[in-house]
This record gives structure tokens, sequence and C-alpha cells, in this order.
């Protein structure tokens, strides 16, 4: 299965890691994420109780945006995740019965590779993006020397150790957008500070693309 190129589906290319999040916490984290500006929101499922979680997400925030899963490692779990009514299935890997099953039950595939082989072998079975991860470890050059095999106008987001310091550097590699994890959102921080580390990362993206 191949896949044929589109946009990335929302708006805004950033998305959210609500890594660790508690389920009593997430409603109000989501709410001032969704006033910054973010419509794509993953809930990793290493986090506790996600299973509560996601479907709270969805039922509150699903008709605007985005909100799916992260950290999906198996096929079984993406089932679980539709069940649920996510909608947008993040990996840390390149599984291939993760994204055919994903594509099966009609979700939105963010895939991560380190590799072209990776990469490639995620396209073929059907990803719909892909993330490089951990980003910061490979650099905005190796970026920019994978983008050029890539295909065109294929979403690439750069997802670990970013921030809004250096999120325009990936973008001026070939990066469409981002995902964002502890430098936006941390266990235990108040929602007012997840509203105020959106921002920042909104910001940076609109002034590279000013």
């Amino acid at each position: 299965m191949t896949t044929e190129i589109a946009p990335w589906p929302t708006r805004l290319p950033l998305v959210a890691i609500l890594r660790g999040i508690e389920p009593a916490e997430v409603l109000a984290h989501m709410r001032e994420l969704v006033a910054a500006g973010f419509d794509a929101i993953e809930i990793p499922l290493n986090s506790p109780g996600w299973e509560r979680s996601l479907p709270d997400g969805v039922r509150e925030f699903g008709a605007q945006t985005l909100v799916g899963a992260g950290t999906v490692l198996t096929p079984e779990k993406v089932d679980r995740v539709a069940d649920l009514g996510g909608r947008l299935i993040v990996t840390p890997h390149t599984d291939t019965a993760v994204i055919q099953r994903s594509r099966e039950r009609g979700l939105y595939t963010s895939i991560g590779f380190a590799t072209p082989t990776e990469a490639f072998a995620a396209l073929q079975a059907g990803a719909q993006s892909l993330k490089l991860f951990p980003s910061t470890a490979f650099g905005p050059a190796y970026v920019k020397a994978i983008r050029a095999v890539l295909p065109r106008g294929l979403p690439l987001l750069a997802v670990g150790g970013v921030t809004p310091e250096n999120l325009g550097a990936f973008l001026e590699a070939g990066c469409q957008g981002a995902g964002l994890g502890s430098d936006l959102y941390k266990p235990g921080q108040a929602p007012e500070l997840t509203r105020q580390r959106a921002e920042a990362f909104v910001q940076a993206y609109r002034q590279h693309h000013a």
C-alpha cells in the first residue's frame, strides 16, 4: 500500500504531546492548547488512565481538533484508540502492521523514523506523514539531507527536543511542523503554563512564516 501525498490535515502543523497527563487534568490543558491555536493533540499510551483521557478529550474537543494517541506500538492498540474515538495515531518507530491497521480503521498516521530505509518502508505501508525522532539527535542538517529524497509535499515533523528557539531551524531545513513534548507540557504543571508555552510555540511558528 502506498499513500497519495496530501497536506497535513490541520491548520497548525504542531502536535501537542500530553505525556503523563492525568485524566482529571486533561480537559483543562486541552482547553488552553485550543485557545492558543493548537488543533492537533496526542495523548501517549504510556500516560496514566489514557483510556479515560482520550475519549474525554474527543468528546470535548474532537469536533475542532485532531485528537489521538501517541506511543502506539501494536495493531491492537490502534483498534482500542479507534474504538475510543481517536483519529490520530503517532508512533515512535516504523511498524508496518501498525500503519496498515491505522489506515484500515481510517485514522491519520504520523510515523516515527530515523533513517531513509525506515521512512520509505513507512510510506510504502501507507503512512500519511513522518516524524523524525529524536530530531535533536540528528539536527536540521540531517533534515535537509533527508528532505531531498522524500516525496515533495510529504508532511514531515521534527519530534524530540524541539523548543520555540530551535523550531525555526527545523522548519527552515524542511520540516512542515513539529511534535512538542516536555518543552510544552510536563506532568503536574499548571494549565496556565501550558497556555504560555503553547503561545510561545505558535509565535515561533508564525514568525517563521511571516
